[in-house]
């Protein structure tokens, strides 16, 4: 009688905290491609449900958070608000942030961007920001800050 062994189970690479995280914010979404003939990312067309307006701010804040990241020694930005000390403003494609806000850590930062993206919203085009002083915690509450 012969040996019965099971059929190979495939590997699949292990998702770790980090990939999840970034998977989940959109950051590693451009690896997932949905379709060649699309030519989209999962990530575009969960961002194509959204109205433009919105599509083009979401865009806008991934973009500052990944650069105050990147360019800031120790800075990790885990959550943004456009609107903490002013009404972000936009017109089609462009956003002017100038009253935004974005956390890192336990500490909130002063931010004002500006930003432009493709028609449709998913690429940018031009983007410029300022990155400020912290915020004091007292001031929080009153600009839509939450504590991490």
């Amino acid at each position: 009688m012969g040996t019965f062994l099971p059929s190979p189970v495939p590997y699949l690479e292990p998702v770790t905290v980090k990939s999840f995280l970034l998977l989940s914010v959109g950051l590693a979404a451009t690896t997932l491609v949905s379709s060649p003939a699309v030519g989209r990312t999962i990530s575009d067309e969960q961002m194509m449900k959204l109205d433009l307006g919105a599509r083009v701010e979401q865009r806008c804040n991934r973009r500052a958070m990944g650069l105050v990241g990147r360019e800031h020694l120790g800075f990790h930005p885990d959550e943004l608000v456009a609107y903490a000390y002013g009404d972000s403003r936009s017109s089609g494609a462009v956003v002017d942030a100038s009253g935004a806000a974005v956390r890192s850590g336990n500490v909130w930062y002063h931010l004002a961007y500006s930003c432009q993206t493709s028609a449709d919203g998913l690429k940018i085009e031009r983007f410029k920001y300022s990155l400020g002083g912290a915020i004091p915690k007292g001031d929080w509450a009153e600009h839509y800050l939450v504590a991490p």
